[in-house]
């Protein structure tokens, strides 16, 4: 009987954690956060090998997880794909960090100061609706096909977002943090030194890690035309082959090269910020 209540007690208690983990902004163990990630790694990796080892769709169209992993040691092995994916990598690199070099400073800007906020926020509104893609044309006419070109995509499309979640991460400051440290005597560049930019640091980051992650898009739009190197470059040379194995290395490299930069981003952030 002891045993049968014990196992109802335990029984109860799981359910209570399941529960419990389940309030909204609520936080979980490390462990068990690892333990769900990789999870979800598996059971995409099983409806994968169930559709295509069982035969439910065909491997023209998506190829089984062993013929990616061939096409990958051939890729690695023998086509020197590990150049293409540091070519890739310093292109967008290259031009996310000068667009954010140039768009942290001018969002904080725009997000503190309302005269600034009046000339810039309706000009950056109009140009991020504007396609990086659709400049390629008038890139490869102004700069060639030069690695410039490619690096400037990237440039056009983070640029615009950039600024503008910058900034809104400039305003989300709360006003009371603003006017006690008026009341304490703080000059107005005090306020943006020690309270602003303290304060909208971490959403900053934050803001960097999203945006690091659609310019990998843009930069295979970018390599599509006009390259001769890089994942993208890859990806097309493999259409135009039919070869769907290399497409998918390709894709899931780039997946791969973004869950690096994603965790290394929330690493920075915890250990810059720990206020945060």
């Amino acid at each position: 009987m002891s045993v049968t209540n014990e196992r109802s007690e335990n029984k109860a208690s799981f359910t209570q954690k399941i529960s419990d983990a389940f309030t909204p902004r609520t936080s979980i163990k490390h462990g068990t956060y690892l333990l769900l990630g990789v999870i979800g790694f598996v059971l995409v990796l099983l409806i994968w090998s169930l559709l295509t080892y069982g035969g439910f769709v065909d491997s023209f169209f998506v190829p089984t997880p062993s013929a990616t992993v061939q096409a990958a040691i051939n890729l690695f092995t023998q086509l020197n794909f590990a150049a293409d994916v540091e070519i890739t990598i310093y292109r967008v690199m290259a031009g996310f960090i000068l667009a954010a070099v140039i768009a942290v400073p001018l969002g904080i800007l725009l997000g503190t100061y309302k005269p600034i906020e009046g000339f810039l926020e309706p000009l950056m509104s109009f140009i991020r609706y504007l396609p990086a893609s659709a400049f390629i044309p008038l890139l490869i006419l102004w700069i060639g096909v030069s690695e410039t070109q490619k690096i400037a995509i990237i440039f056009i499309g983070s640029f615009p977002q950039l600024i503008l979640m910058v900034a809104a991460a400039t305003m989300s400051v709360k006003s009371e943090l603003i006017d006690v440290s008026y009341t304490l005597g703080t000059s107005k560049t005090g306020v943006l030194w020690r309270v602003i930019l303290p304060a909208s640091l971490p959403s900053i980051m934050s803001t960097l890690r999203m945006i690091l992650g659609w310019a990998w898009t843009y930069i295979i739009v970018a390599e599509l035309v006009g390259a001769s190197s890089g994942i993208g470059y890859m990806i097309i040379q493999s259409q135009r082959m039919l070869n769907t194995a290399q497409i998918f290395v390709g894709i899931l490299t780039i997946g791969v090269i973004g869950l690096i930069f994603d965790y290394l981003f929330k690493w920075l952030t915890k250990w810059l910020f720990p206020w945060s």
